[in-house]
C-alpha cells in the first residue's frame, strides 16, 4: 500500500482496519459505514475510480479543493470531497479516511460511541 495509483483494495484495507467499520453496498452508494453512517463512499459503476470522504468542516474541504487535492463530492454536503485514485497517494487517502471516520464517530450519540 504505497505510492500511486491508489486502488480500491487499498481503501478497503484501510477501512477494514478501523474499529466497527463495515462495508455497505451495493446500493445507491458502495460505502464503508460506522454505526450506519457513511464515512467513505465510492463513485460510479462498480465503485468508479474515486472515493468520497467527509472532512472535519467545510473550510477544510474548500482548502483541499482549492489546492487541487480533491474535488467537490456532488452527492454529499459541502464538508465532503472526492479523491481521485490516479492522483491520490495512499498516505493521503489513509489520513483523509481516518479524519472522515473520526468525524463521524465524534458525532455519534454518546451511548452509540461507547457501545462500539
Amino acid at each position: 500500500m504505497i505510492g500511486l495509483p491508489l486502488e480500491r483494495s487499498d481503501i478497503d484495507a484501510l477501512c477494514s482496519a478501523l474499529p466497527s467499520a463495515n462495508p455497505s453496498g451495493p446500493g445507491e452508494f458502495d460505502s464503508w459505514k460506522l454505526a450506519g453512517r457513511t464515512f467513505v463512499a465510492f463513485g460510479g459503476p462498480g465503485g468508479g475510480n474515486r472515493v468520497s470522504v467527509k472532512c472535519a468542516d467545510k473550510e477544510t474541504a474548500a482548502m483541499l479543493i482549492d489546492a487541487g487535492v480533491a474535488v467537490r463530492s456532488p452527492s454529499f454536503g459541502p464538508d465532503w470531497v472526492r479523491l481521485p485514485y490516479a492522483t491520490t497517494e495512499v498516505a493521503e487517502a489513509e489520513h483523509r479516511i481516518r479524519v472522515s471516520y473520526d468525524t463521524i464517530r465524534a458525532n455519534l450519540p454518546k451511548a452509540t460511541r461507547e457501545a462500539l
